[in-house]
């Protein structure tokens, strides 16, 4: 799943006239570099939620191919994160999937950190695995980071003010377990990671690579510098 709904304050003034996801950069929309990476290691259905500029949306992805696009419709009422993902379970299936936010950006290294997470993920043990990018080093990021990470993978949440050395990259396995008892209505999946976490089953992986926070105007010539960067290496 892609999520897709947010009104993208930040991103203003280019959101003023579209959604987030279709905001360029590299001369490609924000929401196909994710359907591209997720494509490469063999994703054929995602679904992707709309909101804001609902009908753009639906305009630009009906033209996709690979993968298969499913749209969940939250035109009458923003979910938030997490009741996004609930309302759109039923399309999702039992099994573990994918969740990926649609400005979720960086540039792998050897092997696609895709298929680091599905290879790392443990349903018997883990709830959610999230990919976590370092909080120094990364393009756009200047905040205090969201999690410490303990030797076998669990994850404690960042303590009030204290600084912690990861941030949550933007896409995770989920499993639907995660969901059970979860609420009616919006809520953020925040909730439920904390839950997972106090039962020790939240779950993290460090990407290899670079990873690139497109939150605000201003971080998408530096993200594309980077994508330059690593063209010319390759």
């Amino acid at each position: 799943m892609v999520l897709a709904a947010g009104l993208g304050t930040r991103m203003r003034p280019l959101t003023d006239n579209m959604p987030k996801p279709l905001v360029k950069v590299a001369g490609k929309a924000l929401i196909d570099h994710v359907l591209d990476r997720l494509a490469e290691v063999g994703v054929e259905r995602v679904v992707v939620n709309v909101h804001h500029f609902a009908d753009q949306m639906h305009h630009h992805l009906v033209h996709r191919k690979h993968p298969q696009i499913v749209i969940s419709d939250e035109r009458g009422l923003l979910l938030g994160t997490g009741g996004g993902v609930k309302k759109a379970l039923p399309e999702l299936g039992d099994a573990p999937f994918f969740l990926s936010n649609s400005d979720t950006f960086w540039i792998d290294d050897v092997k696609p950190n895709l298929a680091r997470l599905a290879d790392a993920f443990d349903p018997v043990a883990m709830d959610a695995l999230l990919l976590l990018a370092p909080t120094t080093g990364s393009i756009g990021y200047a905040g205090r980071g969201d999690f410490a990470m303990v030797a076998d993978g669990r994850l404690r949440k960042r303590a009030g003010q204290d600084a912690a050395p990861f941030v949550y990259a933007g896409t995770a396995i989920l499993s639907a377990a995660l969901f059970k008892g979860a609420p009616q209505g919006e809520f953020p999946l925040t909730a439920l990671f904390d839950r997972a976490a106090a039962a020790g089953r939240l779950h993290g992986l460090r990407l290899e690579g670079l990873w690139m926070h497109v939150g605000s105007p201003d971080v998408i010539a530096e993200a594309e510098a980077a994508i330059r960067a690593n063209t010319s290496s390759s």
